[in-house]
């Protein structure tokens, strides 16, 4: 009743006594805000410790997704399309595919046939694409967001313009404003008759009595509308530096080609035309002296000149019209020529003789020249009849394209005006002076991207019949670039021939490959095509075969018939492809030239006419056989060609022969020959054998010396022309088919020996070349996984290579980078090995699982509802041994659990479900070969991730070593493997705990202590390596968190805080290790499903321990009310043990950035960026991500967040003063940190803010700048935060209140103490002048500064240049900048600065 009769505004009365009061403050203030959290019995568990997570999988056993309603649903688990295996058809540049028809196909070209023609097999994580890694927030991305914005217009921004007087510039023009362009607010308004101005509109409701509910619920819903949905798209986008997660997909291994330039050859006409002429066009490049382009053959012959070649010729092949032609230039330089060689038909008379008509006779003079000419064309067409399938040279000349590109844009070239055209490269040399050719530099030598040129080369230099070689090219090419050339005191052959040079477009239609395989596109096969011709590069290029190419190129070089007797003067050289010893197993795969056909079964050399060791310079090329046996051979026939007909003389006349096999040992053979020739037709069998055997009865030419010499060269993506390549291939080929004996060089390998020699193959595969062995990686990848998977049976016993093949890997892999390291990406990954993994990759023997010819299958993701839980017997068997796959392993590498290493210690555990026992181990007698499983009738097959991981535990010191230099590529070699054996055999419906078996679980976790040992060993030996081993270790076990039991990944991510939090407290440079293990954090917390790794569903749980926390008993009068705060909500935003148990990535990341704002925290600048922008970039992600666009999922996602209010109110002392002005500066100061020169002295005056307190007064927000005096956040112990990192946390934590649910926000903030309230609202205050906008004229002022900044650096960077300022005042100058108390003098001496001296205490203790 008495209750009753109380006045009702004394129920409003506050009834906290004033011991209260006194009592709550005097707690609150025994401890400053900035006292260490690393031993804070609040939190429960030190922040320096990492508790241990819940079991995730049980959770989602026992919280199904359907408790929740609507879309948080979506944040229990991950998605059931999570992971979806992708068959992607592997891109042909080709209409046909290019690959030999099914037949009769060896070992070598059946591999080839399936490696590049199957599709790529692709693991894809549906939703990775929403993850910060690939998804990341860059100034584009936030423009392109920024554009949908409303702009805002400021009045101080329009009330400044109307302000500025005559001063401004743009005054006369506002003043011809009209009135209604006027804003009302400003002052310029008097300047027009107030009669004219328009009334304001009435607000009606303006004196009506409203409630203040009312009042406050409008304004909420006025400040709601025309609100940015994403709060950080306002913000600038994350540093791009510290993006140490951010990845992409490698782009699919692609055909290599340089840059492409397209050569039109457009007309030749000669002085007088009397027979047909053609034309080869080749590059060359001087300084390497070597041809690096294969030859293109034209045909500009009018149809008069072709119907002279009537009878010998056939219908053309429309690929042998080609006019145009692409080159592609890999390594442009200015020693690069396009040489033109131009060959006429044979005919009697040596070179001199033919060119003199050309040489002499003038266009102009043809009436008086008729009876001479007429007599000449009588002439061709009778060797045109009879000599008209072969030629002799004629003549040549050469364009300089570094010329043409450097000058091809400084005039307009018109192709019929001749004034315009270019002349011959030999000519422009000698105009250009030195200076000009010195300051073409590199771009000149670029040919991707200049103007298109019309040349017309005029002056040709006929051949010379002892000068015909290659050497002699090159030192012709050599002169030409000389000013005073000797080749310009030769008498031309004049001619005019016209080409057009330009850089060849993307995607050229009617075009031919080198195989004369259609391009895409090929509108319309009749029209003329243009053909890519085959680079033959500079130098070594590193690039994968990707299409099927087996081309072979034979020069033959010289012959030496000197000694030879009888009439052999007029030789020519025939050549054959015999698939046999018969005549008509000559094979039709020799390429064809110029208008004929496509393909010829022989082929002839030009004639030097009457010389009996002519030089060559021409090239064959031949499209190889699928199937090349050991009869398959070169056939080389020589031939006197009688040039005058004589009775009873023949057209040939043989007069030698010689050969080459083409298979030896199951090898390619290529290289250089000096053959002998013999003068007798080679007897039967010969094929077998080379001619360097001397046959009984046969005779040689000059004693069965070499005479005649030829070069081969291949082409080939089907035999790699490297020993030890060819040696392991043709082991492994071997093996699959079973096929011994087989002759391996001088040796004869049996069942019983080819173990050994396979062995041998696998060592010997690190002395391959680079080259060939990075253009065959995928293949020999492939072979050595094939191997690890399917091991070999010989002699009904299996024998495992696991070791073998696991270190021949690692040997390749290491090669591979070498060679490719200019091409690494940022984070040192090698492209053409990430390109294998993630397309070309595939488990051996799944291709009949695989989906083919139908649309991607997705495979459901596991949903753990309907599957049992996990045994506990598998947990124990788990701590009983760190790797049961090796029992010797008595130490986990790296571990530092004193109970781990005592149970690891121990040898009695039994061990009898293991594969491997100590005759096993490392230098065993059966060195890692697992017992071979009983046999029952299928194909042994063992599980690459397991093994991988396994021959990594167990590895010796140098293969490791190799391993840990790319341990990314190893990791991710893992991930793909168990995600096929997931995928494949149907197990995403097995329950994550029982998706892998115990053992490799096992040596998971023995393979990741012993990478993070070596990280933190070597971080202060070679700090590049441990950064890259940090990222690869935390990229793989976000990998397994989509894959494996995510209980047993934070298990494996708790055990390496632990191995660096123990060798934090010893480390010389702890900075180093805190620097590395936030990018572990960042990495871990990129995964797609990071907000439900972090069980944002699940309601906290009260505290596990029976007694309250310390905050929660100091906290127990709260400011509005005198009831104990909710623990649940007090868990909810600090770092406690329930949050940090089930939020547990949000809870490392979070206690990363409590301890990087820890005062006395080492490196304390480069942590507060790191972790600030960590937490920044996440939030810009879930801002972006529209799984959380509803408010009601951001809320639950801002609840991950909550704990980050807390730390950035105790960091407040040291965040950046963005007031402007004295008397602001001290507003931002905390309430309870006014009183720090007395801390922790009780019993000391009370400061008026607690008096104010105590006596139950407001707080008034003018009061606070009298009540918060306090010195400066530099001043206070500790670094500062830079504006940079201050502004960015003030921003995270905007989005934190802005995201969260209100409701919440005010338990919280009911709870809060009177001191912490005051900080809260002084931190709120920070934020308003942090991001208050203060007008153009403060941005103008900004960028002042910066400018004077940036030239500060300058005058700095000048004086350090041209050494003004030494290295000493240099260092002086940086320590003092380094200093927390800026420049000031004699800092030791000020007693009431003390940080100096407890430092120094610190570090001798």
């Amino acid at each position: 009743m008495a209750a009753a009769e109380r006045r009702a505004f004394a129920h409003k009365i506050n009834r906290t006594v004033a011991a209260e009061v006194r009592k709550q403050v005097s707690r609150e203030h025994s401890g400053s805000p900035h006292s260490s959290r690393r031993s804070s019995s609040s939190l429960g568990v030190p922040l320096t410790e990492v508790v241990e997570p819940l079991d995730f999988e049980d959770i989602l056993l026992s919280r199904p997704p359907d408790v929740e309603p609507g879309p948080l649903r979506d944040l229990i688990e991950f998605p059931a399309d999570d992971l979806e295996l992708l068959r992607q058809p592997r891109e042909s540049r080709t209409t046909e595919p290019g690959v030999p028809e099914d037949g009769k196909l060896d070992a070598q070209a059946r591999a080839a046939v399936e490696m590049y023609t199957e599709d790529w097999v692709i693991v894809h994580r549906k939703y990775q694409y929403l993850s910060a890694a690939y998804s990341p927030v860059t100034p584009e991305t936030q423009r392109e967001r920024q554009k949908g914005l409303t702009r805002q217009v400021f009045e101080q921004d329009a009330s400044g313009d109307e302000r500025s007087g005559p001063e401004d510039p743009d005054d006369s023009r506002r003043s011809s404003a009209s009135p209604e362009d006027t804003p009302r607010s400003s002052g310029a308004s008097g300047i027009f008759d107030l009669r004219n101005l328009a009334a304001d509109s009435l607000l009606p409701s303006l004196l009506e009595r409203a409630a203040p509910e009312d009042v406050d619920r409008r304004n909420e819903a006025l400040r709601r509308q025309h609100r940015p949905r994403a709060l950080l798209t306002l913000y600038p986008a994350p540093d791009e530096e510290e993006a140490v997660e951010r990845s992409s997909h490698p782009e699919p291994p692609r055909e290599h080609f340089g840059q492409r330039i397209l050569v039109k050859c457009l007309s030749l006409k000669f002085e007088i035309e009397i027979e047909p002429i053609f034309g080869i066009l080749a590059l060359y490049d001087v300084r390497e002296k070597k041809k690096i382009s294969e030859n293109f053959y034209f045909d500009l012959n009018s149809d008069s000149m072709k119907g002279l070649l009537r009878a010998h010729g056939t219908c053309p092949a429309i690929s042998t019209l080609a006019r145009s032609a692409i080159f592609s230039v890999t390594y442009p330089s200015p020693d690069v020529f396009l040489v033109i060689k131009l060959e006429k038909v044979l005919q009697q008379g040596d070179i001199s003789e033919c060119c003199e008509p050309y040489m002499v006779m003038k266009e102009v003079d043809a009436a008086k020249n008729k009876e001479k000419l007429e007599k000449l064309r009588l002439a061709a067409e009778q060797f045109c009849t009879r000599l008209g399938r072969y030629r002799m040279p004629f003549a040549w000349t050469a364009v300089h394209l570094a010329n043409i590109v450097s000058s091809a844009g400084q005039s307009e070239r018109d192709s019929s005006d001749s004034e315009g055209e270019r002349r011959p490269a030999w000519t422009e040399r000698r105009r250009r002076a030195p200076q000009d050719r010195a300051s073409s530099g590199d771009d000149a030598c670029s040919f991707s991207s200049f103007r298109p040129a019309t040349l017309t080369v005029t002056n040709f230099f006929k051949q010379e019949a002892e000068r015909l070689s290659d050497e002699d090219l090159f030192k012709f090419l050599a002169d030409m670039r000389r000013p005073s050339s000797l080749l310009r005191r030769l008498r031309p052959v004049t001619a005019q021939l016209k080409i057009d040079i330009s850089p060849a477009p993307e995607n050229p239609h009617f075009c031919l490959s080198p195989e004369l395989l259609h391009v895409k596109p090929y509108p319309d096969p009749r029209a003329r095509p243009t053909k890519e011709i085959l680079e033959f590069p500079a130098r070594e290029v590193y690039a994968p075969h990707t299409c099927y190419r087996n081309l072979l190129y034979v020069y033959p070089h010289c012959l030496n018939f000197s000694s030879r007797q009888g009439s052999v003067r007029n030789l020519a050289v025939r050549i054959q492809y015999m698939a046999g010893e018969d005549p008509s197993q000559a094979l039709p795969v020799i390429f064809g030239k110029s208008s004929c056909s496509e393909f010829t079964r022989e082929a002839f050399t030009p004639v030097v006419y009457h010389n009996k060791s002519p030089e060559f310079y021409e090239e064959f090329k031949l499209q190889l056989p699928a199937c090349v046996t050991e009869n398959h051979h070169l056939l080389f026939t020589f031939f006197h060609i009688s040039c005058q007909p004589r009775p009873g003389t023949a057209l040939e006349t043989p007069v030698g022969f010689t050969w080459i096999p083409l298979l030896q040992h199951g090898r390619l053979r290529s290289g250089p020959f000096c053959l002998p020739v013999s003068v007798d037709q080679p007897p039967p069998s010969y094929s077998v054998l080379t001619p360097d055997v001397a046959l009984p009865g046969m005779r040689w030419v000059d004693g069965h010396k070499g005479v005649f010499s030829v070069e081969l060269t291949a082409a080939s993506s089907v035999h790699p022309q490297d020993p030890h390549l060819d040696k392991f291939f043709t082991l492994v080929h071997v093996l699959e088919e079973g096929a011994f004996p087989f002759r391996l060089k001088d040796s004869v390998l049996s069942e019983g020996t080819v173990e050994q020699e396979l062995r041998a193959g696998l060592a010997s595969l690190r002395l391959a070349s680079p080259e060939p062995l990075v253009a065959f990686s995928h293949r020999v990848l492939d072979k050595l996984v094939h191997l690890v998977v399917r091991p070999p049976v010989i002699g009904g016993q299996m024998v495992n290579l696991g070791r073998g093949a696991f270190e021949a890997m690692a040997h390749v892999v290491s090669l591979v980078h070498r060679s490719l390291e200019a091409g690494q990406d940022g984070r040192a990954h090698c492209p053409l090995l990430a390109a294998y993994v993630h397309y070309a990759f595939r488990l051996p023997g799944t291709e009949s699982s695989l989906p083919g010819g139908a649309p991607p299958v997705t495979v459901q993701a596991a949903t753990l509802a309907h599957g049992s839980s996990r045994p506990t017997s598998l947990y124990l068997a788990r701590s009983k041994s760190i790797s049961s796959s090796n029992p010797d392993l008595a130490v986990a590498p790296g571990s530092v659990d004193d109970e781990v290493s005592r149970i690891l210690a121990n040898k009695g555990v039994d061990r009898s479900h293991s594969w491997v026992n100590s005759a096993y181990a490392p230098g065993g007698s059966k060195a890692v070969l697992r017992r071979a499983p009983p046999f029952c009738g299928a194909e042994p097959r063992q599980l690459l991730h397991e093994e991988l991981a396994l021959q990594w535990v167990v590895s010796g010191s140098a293969v490791r070593e190799a391993v840990l230099q790319h341990a990314w590529f190893f990791f991710q070699l893992m991930v793909k493997s168990m995600a096929l054996h997931l995928l494949l055999g149907q197990r995403l419906d097995t329950p994550r705990k029982l998706r892998f078996p115990a053992r490799f679980l096992d040596d998971i976790v023995a393979l990741v202590g012993s990478v993070g040992l070596e990280i933190i060993t070597r971080v202060h030996k070679d700090a590049e390596l441990a950064e890259r081993l940090n990222a690869s270790l935390a990229f793989f076990l976000s990998d397994l968190l989509s894959l494996a039991d995510r209980t047993f990944v934070f298990s494996l991510v708790r055990n390496h805080y632990k191995q660096v939090t123990t060798r934090l407290q010893s480390a010389p440079n702890p900075a180093a290790l805190l620097t590395l293990r936030m990018d572990f954090t960042r990495i871990l917390c990129s995964h797609e499903h990071y907000v439900t790794l972090n069980l944002p569903c699940c309601p906290l749980s009260p505290p596990a321990s029976p007694s309250p926390s310390v905050s929660s008993t100091t906290s127990q009068g709260s400011t509005f009310s005198s009831q104990a705060p909710d623990p649940k909500v007090t868990s909810m935003f600090e770092l406690s043990r329930p949050f940090r148990q089930q939020h547990f990535l949000a809870g490392l990341l979070l206690t990363e950035l409590a301890l990087a704002l820890e005062p006395e925290a080492e490196g304390a600048s480069v942590l507060h960026k790191k972790a600030i922008g960590a937490v920044h970039s996440l939030l810009c992600s879930h801002d972006t991500d529209p799984r959380f666009a509803e408010p009601a999922v951001k809320a639950r996602v801002a609840e991950l967040y909550l704990p980050l209010l807390s730390l950035a109110r105790d960091t407040l002392p040291r965040l950046h003063d963005f007031a402007e002005g004295p008397g602001q500066r001290s507003r931002l100061a905390s309430m309870l940190d006014s009183d720090t020169e007395g801390e922790g002295d009780i019993g000391g005056t009370i400061s008026p803010s607690v008096a104010l307190a105590i006596a139950g007064g407001p707080l008034a927000p003018g009061s606070r700048a009298s009540l918060s005096q306090g010195p400066s956040p530099a001043s206070r112990g500790g670094c500062p935060l830079s504006a940079e990192s201050s502004r960015t946390l003030l921003a995270c934590v905007l989005w934190v209140l802005k995201s969260s649910e209100p409701t919440l926000l005010h338990r919280w903030a009911a709870d809060l103490g009177l001191p912490q309230l005051g900080r809260f609202l002084d931190l709120l205050y920070l934020c308003l002048a942090a991001f208050e906008y203060k007008g153009k004229k403060a941005f103008e002022r900004i960028n002042s500064l910066t400018f004077k900044k940036s030239l500060d650096m300058k005058a700095r960077l000048e004086e350090a240049i041209l050494g003004t300022i030494g290295a000493r005042q240099e260092m002086v100058r940086r320590s003092r900048e380094r200093s927390p108390f800026g420049n000031q003098e004699n800092v030791r001496w000020r007693k009431s600065i003390t940080h100096w001296r407890q430092t120094s205490d610190r570090v001798d203790k």
